[in-house]
């Protein structure tokens, strides 16, 4: 992402916090953020795994 549509993005999301927001949920809301497209990227190159597995995994 060139540094303009970072830019862009860090203020929107600063925007959609509230006034009392402190750095910490500013931090939490920038990993949120980032974890998102990551999984997003993992998820378009096929880095996924199938439904069926994680509910065997957790249900045991």
């Amino acid at each position: 992402m060139d540094l303009p549509q970072l830019k862009k993005e860090m203020a929107d999301l600063l925007d959609g916090l509230p006034d009392d927001a402190d750095w910490d949920d500013v931090m939490y809301s920038i990993y949120v953020r980032q974890s998102i497209e990551d999984g997003l990227v993992d998820s378009k190159k096929g880095n996924v795994v199938d439904h069926s597995v994680i509910r065997e995994k957790f249900l045991e």
